[in-house]
């Protein structure tokens, strides 16, 4: 018996499943009759799922089976707060499950009939936001009194919207239905509690609960403005739960057995790979997502690789270039059923025909046989994909975008990606939609194609809001991809009609969306400002109690008394009015007080990514050493490629005395800001600090090169010089002592030649533009290291000539530099005359004294 209902339990699981992997198979009227044969909670669990699969997520959450776990409609809960009756709902849901008179196998069936009215209520939201269509919807939400229309429904949905944004963000604009979002969050929050402490056998453990509650939270994050550190956390515990029991072939198969399909569990791995990487693409971790991506491309059965060909790219052109086209090589034991070989039902081919707006190829023409041209087709189009190995491929695109520079280049990059599936005869409707929003990011930043682009994001949004196709054909893989939101694509068109000189039609969307920093920006271009308070304040007339409309307002106005109330309607939850008070207080420099705001601010919401910096900043001014490393640091572990952030760090590690530390850090920030001399300076110390010349004399080119030689550190290259003369001296002594030189002291030997040759191209390329007596001095002491006594006279000579003039006799400090510069020049006079046994260069040294020394008595008189 325990297997008969484990078996109905997972069966059940991977239908659930199913929605979201391929659109739902043609009714069959004889699965109503063996519906009649179920126990009485499992036939409840199929009719809810029924509803779920043909996409009637309202009849699904007004049947019976919703109304087991949901408070009955009948129940007056209109007078209720929102917080009271949330709270009954959870112990309605707690005391459902845990019925003394169940056994275990029927607990887990309640479990997961909660979860399945849970996943209703996150499609029925993900269709409204994400998938629609959102055109002819009926109103009514949930089956509770206090929901129905009404001056109720605005104040519960406004409970609801604060509730969502106390995961530290803004919303990203105004969504619809956020009842349902919260509704299927706290259900499912309940389910993983109630089986975390339920006794309930191993056996009939539901491990989709945690999938569920991965994609309910990867929503949540998705119409944030911003990253939340609290979802993150949240996220990584259960995608690791997820991939624990879905990430490998073995797992899925073990766990469902013979109830799935060919190719199924292929599917499956791909799809949670996927998911897993488009959560760490949200929140820019750049490694584990191409690790994911990879599992993902290695499970679908996928090798891609690009490579060149000769084409065509525009009407015009006559000569074929090299073109960058994407080479799919698949296996064909990872093909299940899902591949598109004709336009089915869910399954899209192009969309309408845009490619006249441009006279550029939406694919390229490629050469065939060597002199032909064939149809525009890509070197995927000979190779049908299946949908799961189309949403890989378009995956690639969003690491390539975090992983390359933003630019004209990053399209191209994209590219070869986006033309295979434009090549694909067909696709799914959330992957067609998802290849048409990356092509429209492309060519919205080519003039050539910017009209095109246009034209594609009217036909988009224009798509979403329409009947066709049904509900239940746009859910597939709308998890596995990176879709935005509908008010996100809708402030995308904004932004494209803002850049197209189209704000009056921009304002209209950003209006309707309750985008009201973006209204500002237009109201601003438009030079009218007064105008965007007065709609503020119109706005502010009708929901008092919105913390984004007083924050708003104080942006517009720059007056602190806004933020505050901001504080004060949204119960010093909004980061965002103390992320703006903090910037003021450091601007009228009130350092203390900015540092404070801007920790209480993270506190809300670690991931803000300039906020760790910020305070740093607000820290060091306010010589808190400690809080501004840490703050730095912080930035730096959100955004690695932060190069002014590894500065300040390695400059606090210069301030401690911490040469090491300092050393690292600058040489991450010249990874990034390679063209600041200021830098480049101060790693030269740090690296003669810890001993690396060869870096230390790196720098000091660079630091020539971007000053045209105009920037010396004459004291730098003094510790460089007796650096190098000290291992003169110990080279000179091994080669004495050792006449049998070990491999160690012959890399020694080569080492110091490599340093030495590099000292004097760098003093060459200075005294070429400045000829100082300072200068002249490392010349000539390096040339006595290389033992070139004739050239290291010459220098001193230049030296001493340097220091000579009507200043020198009035000059102490001067005289003693120009003394010891005649000293040393004397002494390689002896040396010479030694060496060549000439009196010629003794004859020069004593004439040199003499004439210094008369000087010197003629000028102690007259001074």
């Amino acid at each position: 018996m325990a297997e008969y209902e484990t078996r109905l339990l997972r069966g059940h699981e991977l239908r659930l499943l199913r929605c979201t992997l391929r659109p739902p198979p043609p009714s069959d009227p004889s699965s109503s009759d063996s519906d009649a044969s179920l126990p009485p909670i499992h036939a409840f669990i199929s009719d809810i799922l029924t509803s779920i699969e043909s996409g009637d997520y309202l009849g699904a959450l007004s049947s019976d089976a919703a109304r087991l776990v949901l408070a009955s409609p009948d129940s007056d809960l209109s007078s209720d707060s929102p917080d009271r009756v949330y709270s009954q709902l959870l112990d309605r849901v707690e005391s459902f499950i845990n019925e003394p008179s169940v056994d275990d196998a029927d607990k887990a069936c309640r479990v997961f009939l909660v979860v399945c009215v849970a996943v209703a209520a996150l499609f029925w939201f993900t269709q409204n936001n994400l998938t629609g269509p959102v055109s002819g919807l009926p109103k009514p939400p949930l089956p509770m009194k206090a929901w129905w229309e009404g001056s109720e429904m605005v104040e519960w949905e406004n409970w609801a919207r604060n509730q969502l944004m106390a995961a530290g963000s803004d919303l990203l604009g105004k969504f619809s239905y956020l009842q349902y979002m919260v509704v299927a969050k706290m259900l499912l929050l309940k389910t993983k509690d109630v089986l975390f402490q339920a006794s309930i056998v191993s056996a009939l453990k539901i491990r989709s609960v945690s999938w569920w509650l991965l994609r309910t939270l990867l929503i949540h994050q998705q119409i944030l403005d911003e990253r939340s550190s609290t979802l993150f956390e949240l996220l990584q515990v259960f995608k690791g739960e997820t991939l624990s029991h879905f990430g490998s072939l073995e797992t899925v198969t073990s766990y469902w057995g013979a109830q799935l399909q060919d190719g199924e569990a292929s599917t499956i791995v791909s799809m949670i790979h996927l998911e897993a990487g488009v959560l760490e693409y949200i929140y820019a971790r750049l490694d584990p997502c191409r690790l994911h991506l990879e599992s993902a491309e290695g499970a679908a059965g996928l090798k891609l690789s690009v490579t060149g060909a000769l084409g065509l790219r525009t009407i015009h052109q006559v000569e074929p270039k090299a073109q960058m086209i994407l080479v799919a090589n698949t296996s064909s034991e990872s093909v299940c059923d899902d591949i598109c070989t004709s336009v089915a039902p869910g399954i899209q081919s192009s969309g309408p025909n845009v490619s006249e707006a441009s006279d550029i190829f939406m694919t390229p023409k490629l050469v065939e046989n060597g002199n032909d041209f064939g149809k525009n087709e890509h070197g995927c189009g000979t190779v049908t994909l299946t949908a799961v190995q189309q949403a890989v491929v378009l995956a690639q695109c969003l690491l390539i975008e975090k992983s390359t520079p933003h630019g004209e280049m990053q399209g191209w990059d994209m590219a070869p990606y986006i033309e295979a599936i434009d090549s694909q005869q067909s696709s799914y409707f959330i992957l067609r939609c998802f290849c048409n929003i990356l092509r429209i990011r492309w060519e919205s930043t080519r003039s050539r194609t910017k009209e095109r682009a246009l034209e594609m994001m009217d036909n988009l949004v224009e798509s979403i809001h329409n009947s066709s196709p049904s509900v239940p054909l746009r859910l597939p893989f709308c998890f596995a991809v990176y879709i935005p939101t509908i008010p996100a694509l809708r402030k995308q068109y904004g932004d494209i009609l803002v850049s197209c000189g189209l704000v009056g039609e921009a304002l209209k969307i950003f209006e309707d969306l309750e985008l009201w920093d973006n209204l500002i920006y237009c109201y601003c271009k438009l030079e009218k400002k007064a105008a965007a308070v007065e709609l503020i304040n119109m706005r502010l007339s009708r929901t008092p109690n919105d913390p984004r409309l007083w924050c708003s307002l104080g942006d517009i106005t720059n007056t602190d008394a806004y933020y505050e109330k901001a504080l004060e309607v949204s119960n010093d939850r909004s980061a965002r009015a103390k992320r703006s008070l903090a910037r003021n207080a450091y601007q009228r420099g009130e350092y203390e007080r900015s540092k404070i705001l801007w920790e209480s601010a993270m506190a809300l919401n670690s991931l803000y990514p300039n906020g760790w910096f910020a305070l740093g900043a607000a820290a060091l001014k306010a010589r808190d050493v400690e809080k501004a490393l840490d703050g730095f640091t912080r930035a730096v572990q959100l955004d690695p490629e932060n190069g002014e952030a590894w500065n300040n760090i390695a400059c606090l590690h210069m301030i401690k005395k911490k040469s090491k530390e300092s050393f690292i850090a600058f040489k991450e920030a010249l990874k990034y800001k390679r063209d600041s001399w200021q830098l480049w300076e101060n790693y030269s110390h740090v690296a003669v600090d810890v001993g690396n010349i060869s870096q230390a004399l790196d720098a000091v080119k660079m630091v020539l090169n971007l000053t045209n030689s105009k920037r010396v550190d004459v004291e730098l290259l003094e510790r460089i010089m007796q650096y190098l003369e000290e291992r003169a001296s110990v080279e000179v002594s091994a080669v004495t002592n050792d006449d049998d030189l070990s491999n160690q002291t012959a890399g020694n030997l080569r080492e110091n030649e490599h340093l030495m040759e590099f000292m004097g191209r760098i003093l060459q390329q200075i005294l070429k533009s400045e000829s100082r007596a300072e200068l002249w001095g490392l010349y000539a002491r390096w040339h006595r290291i290389k033992g070139d006594l004739i050239m290291c006279c010459e220098a001193l000579l230049k030296q001493v000539r340097s220091y000579q003039g009507s200043d020198l006799w009035k000059d102490r400090d001067r005289f003693k530099r120009f003394a010891r510069a005649s000293l040393d020049l004397c002494k390689v006079y002896m040396d010479i005359s030694s060496s060549t046994n000439s009196r010629r260069e003794l004859l020069t040294a004593e004439m040199h004294l003499k004439n210094t020394l008369k000087q010197a008595r003629w000028d102690l008189f007259r001074y």
